[in-house]
């Protein structure tokens, strides 16, 4: 990363201080061994891995052929980590976790694998115990080895959750039952892992005449599976290292034992949703995270107008902002964190507003620390830039701010809120 910027200069009378506590982490008296020794795994593969690849080789996110844009060797070196295997049944060799405190032990290490977790959240839950066995053992005998979930359709994605359950809601893929098999036909896009994937979970309509909640399937359907095609890779302003999908499905089937459930399979997927929301808060709190350590270090290093910048009152009162921002992200992301393990009644409506608060704060976080980088926040080798491009992405993953806005509404006043949409 270059050193000199026009209009700046280095202040070499002293040398930059880390922030002592990085706003909005665990404390270590809030985590026990098992997830301390999480933490610090976790840490220590991105401290020695992701943070000098992102750093070194900035230009590779920029590659327009998806295959070549992140190098195989970052997936290994997960794998060693042992974090791949995250979710998995310890009987198939996978690193497992207690139930009671699964939410909080993903949110403390949540990383570029949540998609892996969720498949294996699903498959451990509805697969049979043979299917577990054989996608289980393929996914660790091969640390490049990633999985998808297929919900988002270009007709369709997060404005089906506020719900209005009808069948004009339903979705488009549809899945017919024909001599022993089910057939897939439709679209999915905006998949996370989706043109790397080599294993799809994928959500199809199995009776338009009812809502989604009830005529919804969900089907495993391995890469290769004659009928799935994966269409192309959406080059996204942010999150560029997850190479979003589109997948097309003509006349694709699927054997009897490869489908997980049946008319309620959105009910039944309902076993990761809540902690889902958990784990996107996370990734949203780690990127508001380092955008913060980033600046706090380049505040303390940098002279203008003849004073370190975190000198002046109003590079002070930004970077005071930023931590409370991240600190009360932090404080709710705990909270909601606690309430899924728990199964606490609160929990619905502290997800909800975790997930909000946590994409919409650590934006505004990130767009300051783009602003007090000055015209060195613009530039894509120093780096800091990136955490805006990904933070703008986070507002709408795992559905709109919006939509979050009105599911969390509904929790709070299940009888008096609006549909907001319908037939």
């Amino acid at each position: 990363m270059p050193t000199e910027h026009p209009g700046s200069e280095r202040a070499g009378r002293l040398a930059p201080l880390p922030p002592s506590h990085l706003p909005g982490d665990w404390l270590v008296e809030e985590l026990d061994e098992e997830q301390r020794l999480m933490q610090a795994t976790c840490r220590r593969y991105v401290d020695r891995v992701l943070r000098p690849f992102v750093q070194s080789a900035w230009q590779r996110e920029w590659v327009m052929d998806p295959a070549d844009r992140l190098p195989r060797e970052i997936l290994e070196e997960a794998d060693r980590a042992g974090l791949r295997s995250l979710g998995i049944p310890a009987r198939f060799g996978g690193v497992e976790v207690d139930p009671s405190k699964e939410a909080a032990t993903f949110a403390v290490i949540a990383n570029k694998l949540v998609q892996n977790w969720k498949v294996a959240v699903l498959l451990r839950a509805l697969a049979p115990e043979e299917q577990q066995e054989e996608w289980f053992g393929q996914a660790l005998a091969e640390p490049g080895f990633l999985m998808a979930h297929c919900l988002t359709e270009p007709q369709g994605a997060s404005d089906r959750w506020l719900p209005y359950d009808v069948p004009e809601a339903a979705m488009t893929t549809r899945a017919e039952h024909r001599s022993g098999r089910w057939v897939l036909n439709g679209r999915k896009h905006f998949i996370s892992n989706g043109y790397d994937a080599s294993l799809f979970v994928v959500y199809a309509c199995t009776d338009p005449s009812v809502g989604m909640l009830s005529g919804t399937g969900s089907f495993v359907v391995p890469r290769g599976t004659p009928g799935l095609e994966v269409v192309r890779c959406n080059e996204t302003v942010g999150g560029r290292f997850m190479n979003n999908g589109e997948l097309v499905l003509e006349d694709c089937a699927v054997p009897e034992d490869h489908v997980l459930a049946v008319g309620d399979a959105l009910g039944k997927a309902g076993i990761y949703f809540r902690p889902g929301k958990v784990l996107q808060a996370a990734k949203n709190l780690g990127i508001g995270q380092e955008a913060f350590a980033q600046t706090a270090e380049w505040v303390q290093s940098r002279v203008q107008g003849g004073r370190v910048l975190v000198e002046h009152q109003a590079v002070a009162l930004r970077l005071a902002a930023m931590a409370t921002r991240l600190e009360a992200a932090g404080a709710l992301l705990r909270a909601a964190a606690g309430a899924v393990d728990r199964r606490q009644p609160e929990a619905e409506v502290r997800c909800e507003a975790a997930k909000l608060f946590t994409a919409t704060e650590v934006f505004e976080v990130c767009r300051d620390a783009v602003e007090l980088h000055g015209g060195a926040g613009a530039m894509l080798e120093v780096g800091v830039q990136k955490h805006l491009r990904d933070a703008a992405v986070y507002l709408h993953m795992d559905a709109t701010s919006d939509i979050t806005s009105f599911r969390l509404v509904k929790a709070l006043f299940p009888e008096r809120a609006g549909t907001y949409a319908g037939p």
